[in-house]
């Protein structure tokens, strides 16, 4: 294997369309950042183009590699409005703190951040579509499909399920505390960093719930544990 295709195989080739212009320092092109950014959270937003207006959907994804699913409504107008593809950018955010400082222009944000390029294309065989909804369930919660009532054709007729395979991408990461010029530091404000974190709570049972105790990949929600280190583990 040459030193160019092992770069391929670990980073995400650097170009016009995914090069971080400002604080390129806090780039990353590697798999294994950006990948983990998106596997950090199930929740994104797409930004596409429809007949010159641009627009950008949150959506429910999930990750096989370098290639991207996610579901929405058969009605997706995206897609229809394209012929079952277009080019799009999923974009996934996780704030981790705020920075405070001692002069308001210093104020920011400790964050990590992915961004992806590629064509959406709308699954339209039948079973890679009811392969690639499983999957979405068993990234959430392994084990629990073997538990669950299976789709109904009507359910499937219903959804449509896209993939995108990732062309180009990158992440910005930014940590650590702020920045506290000379001339700040006789003022008695505060300064420093307020962690933020997205936290699991108590789980609340539908009324009617006859399961018990809670079915398997269930149980690795427990109350307080970060949702990063949950989908971590399930991402194993």
């Amino acid at each position: 294997m040459t030193e160019s295709h092992e770069a391929k195989d670990t980073a995400y080739e650097i170009n016009q369309r995914n090069r971080v212009k400002r604080e390129h320092h806090r780039a990353h092109y590697d798999y294994e950042t950006v990948h983990a950014i998106l596997d950090a959270t199930p929740f994104s937003h797409v930004a596409y183009m429809i007949d010159g207006q641009p627009y950008c959907t949150p959506k429910v994804h999930w990750r096989d590699g370098t290639t991207l699913f996610w579901h929405g409504s058969s009605v997706n107008r995206l897609l229809k409005a394209n012929g079952g593809s277009a080019p799009v950018c999923l974009t996934v955010s996780l704030l981790d703190g705020l920075v405070v400082t001692r002069s308001a222009y210093h104020h920011t944000a400790n964050y990590r951040c992915a961004m992806c390029f590629g064509t959406a294309r709308l699954i339209e065989d039948d079973d890679e579509k009811a392969a690639a909804l499983d999957a979405m369930v068993e990234r959430l919660y392994p084990g629990r499909l073997a538990g669950l009532r299976p789709n109904t054709a009507q359910e499937m007729k219903a959804t449509s399920v896209v993939r995108m395979e990732i062309e180009d991408a990158s992440a910005k990461v930014r940590t650590g505390g702020g920045s506290n010029a000379p001339d700040e530091l006789d003022y008695p404000a505060w300064s420093g960093i307020i962690p933020v974190k997205t936290v699991i709570g108590h789980a609340v049972p539908d009324e009617s719930n006859i399961a018990e105790p809670a079915m398997q990949g269930i149980d690795q929600f427990t109350v307080g544990r970060s949702l990063d280190d949950v989908l971590a583990g399930n991402a194993g």
